[in-house]
């Protein structure tokens, strides 16, 4: 029952991602072709969002839902690990249409081709992490 206010928020994101065609394969094919703003400006206005939530979560010192303080650990710097890891997410997306969060929300909407996408997706994790020791981190 405590998850519950997580389901309901995770509800209201999908529908507010389909009303703003956020998970239209014609608004992200607009995107990668640089026709439009659509799409760049809900990316944009995310990250302000999600960068403005974190600092007034450290200032508040807010805690998370293990009764820890919120916390983002400092990731390692290295350009090619994320100009290749980069490349592959966008090649998937360009390919698929859909980034990880919206392939849910479209089996939602009923779009069950997406349920191949998520079994790619899935897999690709699952390589990732046989061959996680061998790649360049």
């Amino acid at each position: 029952m405590k998850y519950l206010k997580f389901l309901l928020v995770g509800i209201f994101f999908g529908i507010v991602l389909v009303k703003s065609e956020a998970v239209s394969w014609y608004r992200i094919y607009e995107m990668f072709k640089f026709e439009s703003f659509h799409m760049y400006g809900i990316i944009g206005s995310a990250v302000v969002t999600g960068t403005l939530l974190l600092q007034l979560a450290k200032i508040l010192k807010l805690k998370n839902i293990e009764g820890t303080q919120v916390n983002v650990p400092k990731k390692d710097m290295g350009l090619t690990r994320y100009i290749v890891g980069g490349s592959i997410f966008g090649l998937g997306w360009a390919l698929s249409g859909a980034c990880p969060g919206p392939m849910y929300i479209l089996v939602g909407t009923g779009v069950f081709s997406m349920l191949i996408v998520i079994a790619a997706a899935i897999f690709g994790t699952y390589i990732y992490g046989v061959l996680k020791d061998k790649l360049p981190h």
